[in-house]
């Protein structure tokens, strides 16, 4: 086990970008498909907390769920917006990752580049051909 956690929802490239990135420096994390196995409430906290962005920092407000909820109301307080986010996990944006180094939102995926232990192992572009990482590893 690295010690790595990925947020994923394979459906999203950003998502399996970030992935991809986290393998590449050679780890192979602990993948949670948290739309099928949403965090608790306990730990959607701790990874805001963790994050350093706020609750709605961690919210995917493109979902049409987030329109019909009225959610970008800004009288809707933290805890209702958790609810939310507890009964429709589509709402917390991905992807999420946890490393010894810290915990982002990795949007834009190379993000995660900011908080893996190791460096990419060669040079990495994202599914869209854009490239993030030399062939020496580092971010470009």
């Amino acid at each position: 086990m690295s010690g790595i956690t990925i947020y994923h929802n394979p459906r999203c490239g950003t998502s399996r970008n970030t992935l991809a990135m986290i393998r590449d420096s050679g780890e192979e994390p602990t993948v949670i498909e948290y739309l099928q196995a949403p965090p608790t409430r306990a730990q959607l906290v701790a990874l805001i907390a963790a994050a350093g962005l706020g609750v709605r920092g961690i919210m995917r407000a493109k979902e049409a769920i987030f329109t019909e909820l009225g959610l970008a109301d800004p009288a809707r307080t933290d805890e209702e917006l958790i609810d939310a986010m507890m009964a429709h996990p589509i709402l917390i944006n991905r992807p999420i990752v946890v490393t010894p180094l810290g915990t982002r939102l990795c949007r834009p995926s190379e993000v995660v580049l900011e908080i893996l232990p190791q460096p990419q192992r060669a040079a990495f572009a994202k599914e869209d051909g854009e490239q993030v990482a030399d062939a020496q590893g580092r971010r470009v």
